[in-house]
């Protein structure tokens, strides 16, 4: 862990608690009317930074929670959480966090330096994509497209707005949330999201 990543752990409950107050990155929207996906997301993989692929249909019958990722952000020390998300849900929850360069280069390193930092700094287990580009734009991962696109979603146009912006999609594949990066995965909003 570099020095700035030290620092960046240490800081961030400061952050998060700074966020709370001041409603900052702090959003979170619902699938309040319950609207299906217009295209399932069912019908797409994920090609994993071990250059595996997961079929999302495999996941059926589980809730998928689906994170834009980076290493240098002050939001880093999420992956903790998301472990512990991960230990605490195996047979109910998959989480796949999909590293990004898109917010302020935090993001650098390729994916076997990636994988090395989560799972030597934050135990990581869970699965993570190839490092791809997470914000709308014609190289945007095709999940995140599905994910902002209210034509695809059947209902959220949100794109990520910083690292560790989150998407839960339910046992039938419908998007049922949105999370702004400074919501905590352990926190209040996505617990209950969980139920």
């Amino acid at each position: 862990m570099s020095f700035r990543q030290t620092i960046l752990k240490l800081f961030y409950p400061s952050l998060l608690w700074l966020n709370k107050i001041t409603g900052r990155r702090s959003l979170v929207l619902r699938n309040e009317k319950a609207v299906n996906p217009k295209e399932p997301i069912y019908n797409f993989k994920i090609e994993l930074n071990n250059g595996r692929n997961l079929e999302l249909s495999e996941l059926k019958g589980k809730k998928i929670l689906l994170i834009n990722t980076a290493s240098d952000c002050g939001y880093t020390n999420q992956y903790e959480q998301l472990q512990e998300l991960h230990e605490r849900l195996p047979d109910k929850l998959v989480i796949i966090g999909f590293p990004a360069n898109d917010f302020k280069h935090q993001e650098k390193g390729n994916d076997e330096e990636i994988a090395a930092f989560c799972k030597l700094n934050y135990g990581v287990t869970f699965p993570l994509a190839k490092k791809s580009t997470v914000v709308e734009g014609p190289s945007q991962n095709q999940i995140f497209h599905w994910l902002s696109h209210s034509g695809e979603n059947g209902w959220c146009n949100r794109q990520p707005t910083w690292n560790f912006s989150k998407y839960l999609v339910n046992e039938n594949g419908m998007l049922t949330h949105y999370f702004d990066p400074a919501v905590s995965p352990i926190g209040e909003e996505v617990l209950r999201a969980l139920e």
